[in-house]
């Protein structure tokens, strides 16, 4: 085991950690945006816009993320209406097109989760607050939204790990992530084994500090789960601090 050489391919590939970070990172709060506009359009009962959701998700599910990568980033181009448009200065940059790509395939797969989660809250609680004189938006942002999130964020937490995941495929769009820095290193060296191994590494890191984001939000979404806490040891806590007890 070359183990300076496997130092020096991990400083590498941690300088571009933030490329990869900013990549998923972007992609997946555009996408949530763009998902709950899918789902609730899905859901409004308007023919035109849950049509246009079928339709979305049904494309951008049903083909590779390689494929649309390389239709936004060389095929945009091969239309002059684009190429005069005021959004060349952003599609002729790999940055916005990976951006652009990654956003539009976790939008397809989000939005179902999504809607998933708004439909799996429970109808009594709805008319409930209907009942209290609630506006309608209100209704969705106090009793609707939370609940939704609640119920659809174990799913999503997969999602956005497949997204981290998915960044690696920028790299074949001259984009130095971790996964291009690491083809560089590959290309130079042929030490493959090693540098793959480092790089899934960071992967890995990655995704575990994703998860445990994940799961201590589902925690404080979830006070129903948590365990209770009995008046007497909390009175017993109060009282050893209010006396200078470090116990």
């Amino acid at each position: 085991m070359d183990w300076p050489f496997l130092e020096e391919t991990f400083l590498s590939l941690i300088a571009a950690l933030p490329l990869t970070i900013e990549l998923a990172v972007t992609s997946i709060c555009l996408g949530a945006i763009l998902a709950l506009l899918l789902a609730l359009g899905r859901l409004s009962g308007i023919t035109v816009l849950d049509w246009f959701g079928r339709l979305y998700v049904f494309v951008f599910r049903g083909t590779p993320l390689l494929v649309q990568i390389f239709l936004i980033y060389y095929g945009l181009g091969q239309f002059p209406v684009i190429r005069h448009s005021i959004f060349w200065p952003f599609l002729r940059d790999p940055y916005w097109c990976a951006v652009l790509a990654l956003t539009l395939n976790t939008a397809a797969y989000a939005s179902e989760i999504i809607r998933g989660g708004l439909l799996s809250v429970p109808h009594g609680q709805v008319e409930a607050a209907r009942a209290c004189g609630m506006r309608p938006i209100m209704l969705f942002r106090r009793i609707v939204l939370p609940l939704a999130v609640r119920q659809a964020l174990p799913a999503y937490g997969n999602e956005m790990i497949s997204m981290v995941k998915a960044t690696s495929l920028t790299s074949i769009i001259t984009l130095m992530e971790v996964t291009g820095v690491a083809a560089k290193i590959i290309s130079e060296t042929y030490r493959a084994i090693e540098v793959f191994v480092v790089s899934g590494a960071i992967y890995l890191v990655i995704n575990f500090v994703l998860t445990r984001l994940v799961q201590f939000a589902e925690y404080r979404l979830s006070p129903h789960l948590r365990p209770p806490v009995s008046v007497s040891n909390t009175r017993s806590a109060t009282e050893a601090v209010a006396a200078g007890d470090p116990q």
